[in-house]
């Protein structure tokens, strides 16, 4: 799989995927994972932790400090590594044996998936990527960034009914206003080339335009099986997980704009007033309802600056750990012969 820019075919760069969370990542990760060149699995939760914890795993130019880190991915129950239906000794022996850098043995998972079915590329989602663009750049160098935008209300709406979420709707709308701030960042950052967005009201309702667009960013041909991904779902979406119960049936539009009987009229007058341009300058009408109370903007605005001071926070902790790193951390792996290939 490719991992460093030079020399490297753009079909053959990895793929991630973010987006404010329920903005249909899931839906876009199960489409690009119908292509037959690609394969992308549902949320791993070890390459972000991984680095994170570079540090503590020691020089990798120690085989067994590799050793350590290979069975920490691939035996800890917290990074879904079990997910992956892969032979973790298999795995593990393989990133003993491999380069001595983090992001060649995070490589060397990625690509074992992929050959699991016969895919030549990989890629990876996660809503959170968006918070880590810097840091998977760090590791994979050439990779290419999918942003799946949706309205913001939707997502507020949607994010306070899951049962996992367990902070407020202040908490949902800053969310949604991140990722669209992140977003602008990193399409200034790496352009046309590295960072794609689409809206999923569009995406849903004509797959295949939109996904013949993704694809042309991609460098891949558009393959119609991306526009029936519920085939992949019933075969890859835990049932546990019944909020995404609708991947498992044909594309639809009708949850678009459904904000609308979900949220209470101050809900939708705060989210608005605080997400401000960003709504309209991706095409999305606002409702014309009052502003919000003082009171109601002034708890937002105290939860938005208590999470940039997290943020805040995580940024300085990451610039002491690249003090300190132990090692290089970009992926080392040569590109698969068959991506290669002109």
């Amino acid at each position: 799989m490719p991992c460093m820019a030079t020399g490297t075919a753009p079909s053959a760069r990895p793929v991630f995927v973010f987006g404010c969370p329920r903005s249909g990542t899931t839906l876009l990760q199960l489409m690009l994972h119908s292509h037959p060149r690609i394969a992308i699995p549902a949320e791993t939760r070890f390459a972000l932790p991984a680095y994170t914890g570079r540090c503590d795993f020691g020089d990798l130019e120690d085989r067994e400090n590799r050793r350590r880190l290979a069975e920490w991915i691939t035996s800890r129950r917290e990074t879904r590594f079990a997910d992956l239906g892969l032979p973790a000794a298999a795995v593990a022996e393989e990133i003993t044996g491999g380069p001595a850098t983090l992001g060649s043995a995070l490589g060397i998972v990625f690509r074992a998936y992929a050959r699991r079915f016969d895919r030549v590329r990989w890629g990876d989602k996660r809503p959170s990527y968006s918070k880590h663009v810097p840091a998977l750049l760090r590791m994979f160098p050439d990779a290419q960034f999918v942003h799946l935008v949706r309205d913001g209300r939707d997502c507020v709406a949607s994010l306070c009914e899951m049962p996992w979420y367990k902070l407020d709707v202040h908490h949902a709308i800053a969310a949604w206003r991140e990722a669209i701030d992140i977003g602008r960042r990193t399409a200034a950052r790496l352009g046309p080339d590295g960072y794609f967005e689409l809206r999923y009201e569009n995406l849903v309702a004509d797959p295949a335009a939109e996904l013949s667009r993704l694809c042309g960013f991609l460098g891949e041909d558009f393959d119609p099986a991306m526009t029936e991904p519920r085939h992949i779902a019933e075969l890859t979406v835990p049932p546990q997980k019944k909020w995404h119960n609708r991947t498992r049936s044909a594309v639809s539009s009708g949850r678009v704009g459904s904000w609308r009987t979900r949220l209470e009229p101050w809900e939708i007058g705060l989210a608005e007033a605080a997400f401000g341009d960003r709504l309209t300058d991706h095409g999305y009408e606002p409702s014309g309802l009052a502003r919000p109370s003082p009171a109601l903007l002034a708890r937002f605005a105290a939860t938005a600056a208590h999470r940039r001071m997290a943020h805040h926070k995580a940024d300085m902790r990451e610039r002491w750990r690249r003090l300190h790193e132990p090692n290089p951390v970009a992926c080392l792996l040569e590109p698969a012969a068959e991506a290669a290939a002109p």
